[in-house]
């Protein structure tokens, strides 16, 4: 009788089991949550270059300008949320006419594509299996009707 009460006596496992089975759903939360803001970020970053990027472009006064301008809005706005460059692509489109980007009541659309790379995980496993988010954003400004060229 005596045995068998020591097999059935459950006194002092209910920590353990809540420890393990914690452990278990905890950790895949965890994860999820750092990778969602991840994921976050580098939807903001390239929003908020691309939309920045236009409005600076739009309002120079030499292509040369503008372009340069630009760039350094993309810079600034992935510096803000912990982006690199080199994870980023800029496309620079200008209508109506493609050749002529600040004219007169034009639009200038960029579009920025930033891959996220997932977090926590090794150089060597993104190495042969490329585990990135891509994040796209498109803003589009229009040139003034009182834009001068100066």
């Amino acid at each position: 009788m005596r045995r068998l009460r020591l097999w059935t006596d459950e006194a002092g496992s209910a920590s353990l089991e809540f420890i393990t089975v914690g452990v278990l759903l905890l950790m895949p939360l965890v994860y999820l949550v750092i990778t969602l803001s991840a994921v976050q970020a580098g939807a903001l970053a390239a929003e908020g270059a691309a939309r920045h990027a236009a409005r600076v472009y739009v309002q120079s006064t030499t292509p040369a300008d503008a372009a340069a301008a630009a760039e350094r809005a993309v810079l600034f706005a992935l510096a803000d949320h912990g982006i690199e460059r080199q994870q980023a692509s800029v496309q620079i489109d200008c209508s109506p006419k493609p050749a002529e980007c600040l004219t007169r009541q034009g639009s200038v659309t960029v579009s920025i594509s930033v891959s996220v790379p997932l977090p926590l995980v090794p150089a060597a496993i993104d190495a042969q299996l490329p585990l990135r988010v891509p994040v796209d954003a498109v803003a589009t400004q229009q040139v003034s009707r009182f834009w001068s060229g100066r």
